[in-house]
């Protein structure tokens, strides 16, 4: 299987090109350090808001292709005009669940001596996360518990009732309890972290909780 990408489900195999590189980093995180005088180690803030938060994620991808110049004028044209200076999906082949987003910048380069022309597509400005291509989503019925489980990005799930229900739950020492009519809800107490999360419902109705799932 030849490698590819897919550009707002576009793949880019299928318009001829192929996957030469990609580099795809980590983001680095936010991070602040103050340097006191007569103190042996810094004061640090990365975690200072009881989280990390990490800075936009950079990614190249270096596509090919082996022809003449008016065909690789052609594929160009086709490439730039679709997503240059546009927020994209970007899906790689061996991860086909997952999908990051950005603005892709594209430059191109042509060889006339070999024939071979490059596409180089680059973002500067990705979300630091990647996203789950399917939401999550999980239905209760009449009451009862239910575990919510989560990749590593923290994420309000989107809460959908048909009646007055109430909600409790735990994060860490603390407890929540949270009572609301028919409708659609944010909470942004209900935040779910890494693995399994457990809330209780009391009501007749039924809930649904809806969220997308990441990681970097």
């Amino acid at each position: 299987m030849k490698p590819d990408i897919k550009i707002n489900g576009v793949s880019m195999l299928s318009l001829g090109w192929l996957r030469e590189s990609i580099d795809f980093p980590t983001p680095q995180s936010q991070s602040e350090t103050i340097t006191v005088p007569g103190r042996n180690s810094p004061i640090r803030y990365t975690e200072a808001l009881g989280r990390i938060s990490y800075e936009p994620r950079s990614f190249e991808i270096i596509l090919s292709m082996l022809g003449s110049r008016e065909k690789y004028n052609l594929m160009v044209t086709e490439i730039v005009n679709r997503f240059a200076g546009h927020l994209c999906q970007v899906i790689t082949s061996e991860e086909p669940d997952m999908y990051a987003v950005g603005t892709i910048e594209c430059t191109p380069v042509y060889d006339p001596l070999s024939g071979k022309g490059q596409m180089t597509l680059s973002c500067s400005d990705g979300d630091s996360y990647r996203y789950h291509i399917r939401e999550t989503e999980f239905v209760v019925s009449g009451g009862g518990t239910v575990t919510l489980m989560n990749d590593f990005m923290p994420v309000v799930p989107k809460v959908i009732t048909t009646a007055e229900t109430t909600l409790s739950w735990r994060v860490g020492t603390d407890s929540f309890r949270k009572t609301v009519s028919a409708g659609t809800w944010e909470i942004p107490e209900l935040e779910l972290i890494y693995g399994a999360n457990q809330l209780a419902i009391t009501g007749s109705g039924t809930v649904t909780f809806r969220y997308r799932e990441g990681r970097l």
